[in-house]
């Protein structure tokens, strides 16, 4: 039996709310880290982005508002991982904000995946978009890869 957290996948969508509810239902009591994986670096890809090749007037983004907006999406991976967890509280999970910083070409699956491993997680949850009877690609390779049980609950 794995004696870490229950992991919760959190994005800030219905999905991942629903995600939440539904593990605090089932593991109501349990230590929780409450996970947004925050792509660092993403804005300065807007740096380069060619902007002419589409049609739209040259619009250069220089380095200090790439780092503007950097630190914005930071900052609100923070408050979303702060509300998130709040939420997980209230509904009895005794849970902590965990913001994870990542580069954009890693994805989300393989942060938890990875933060699962480190932590010796109990299970990992995360929300499934409504895509009828297939799953997402985060909760496919979740399910798939998980070193522990992985709850994956449908968005209604």
């Amino acid at each position: 039996m794995h004696a870490g957290p229950v992991l919760i996948g959190y994005d800030g969508s219905a999905a991942a709310e629903h995600a939440l509810r539904e593990a605090a239902e089932l593991l109501r009591g349990r230590q929780a880290l409450v996970v947004v994986v925050w792509k660092e670096g993403l804005a300065f890809e807007l740096v380069e982005l060619p902007t002419t090749s589409v049609g739209l007037p040259l619009a250069p983004i220089d380095i200090r508002t790439a780092l503007r907006v950097d630190r914005s999406l930071y900052e609100a991976a923070c408050r979303g991982a702060e509300r998130a967890a709040a939420l997980a509280r209230e509904l009895g999970l005794d849970a902590e904000p965990l913001v994870v910083a990542e580069a954009p070409e890693i994805g989300v699956d393989e942060t938890l995946i990875g933060l699962a491993r480190e932590r010796d997680a109990q299970v990992v949850t995360v929300g499934a978009h409504a895509h009828g009877p297939i799953l997402g690609s985060v909760s496919r390779s979740v399910v798939r890869n998980a070193p522990c049980p992985a709850l994956v609950v449908r968005e209604t």
